[in-house]
């Protein structure tokens, strides 16, 4: 399961086992200050973009999407748990994503966590 986690004033993904396969990556991590919005979701149901990695329609998206305006996505979600979707600002120290899209069981304490954490 991927873990989300937040300290030193950065926000880590780590992608487990076979999950990093299909991400791409073992983590990825942000700074807090680039951070733009932060909201938790249901499963979204707009078009993400085209996408490397593993698409289980309806139940498992992982890997990163390119959307025909240019948004770049990196997503790790899974149906029935809460969706963290966060707003990254434009730069290079956010790994050329706009999004970030994280399922995690524990959404709402994250987000809360980011909301409460000085920018």
């Amino acid at each position: 399961m991927t873990e989300v986690t937040i300290n030193n004033n950065r926000l880590t993904i780590v992608f487990p086992g076979w999950e990093r396969l299909m991400a791409g990556r073992r983590f990825h991590s942000v700074p807090l200050d680039a951070i733009r919005a932060s909201e938790v979701t249901g499963w979204p149901s707009e078009f993400l973009g085209l996408r490397s990695g593993l698409n289980i329609s309806g139940y498992r998206k992982l890997g990163t999407y390119r959307h025909p305006n240019g948004t770049r996505r990196l997503v790790a979600m899974k149906a029935g748990e809460p969706v963290l979707r966060i707003r990254l600002t434009d730069g290079s120290e956010n790994g050329g994503f706009d999004e970030l899209l994280i399922s995690t069981p524990n959404a709402e304490e994250v987000s809360a966590a980011l909301r409460r954490s000085p920018r």
